[in-house]
């Protein structure tokens, strides 16, 4: 791989990181909607219905999210 090459692919790379700008409470919604390119709160929905539908499941990935992903620079 050419080193432009690389270039053009680390440009293409999306991180997955916890914003610090869009947060309600930890910024996992905010990180993971700019790394999808949706509106934060359709994920935030999202993870309410998954919760709730889902007897928990949201939350414990929330938690997750909360305590592996790097908070964005």
């Amino acid at each position: 791989m050419t080193n432009e090459t690389h270039t053009k692919v680390q440009d293409h790379v999306r991180k997955f990181r916890r914003s610090r700008s869009d947060r309600m409470v930890a910024g996992v919604c905010g990180g993971i909607a700019r790394a999808m390119g949706v509106d934060a709160p359709i994920v935030r929905i999202g993870l309410v219905a998954a919760t709730l539908l889902g007897f928990g499941t949201g939350a414990v990935i929330y938690l997750a999210c909360w305590i592996l992903l790097p908070e964005d620079d």
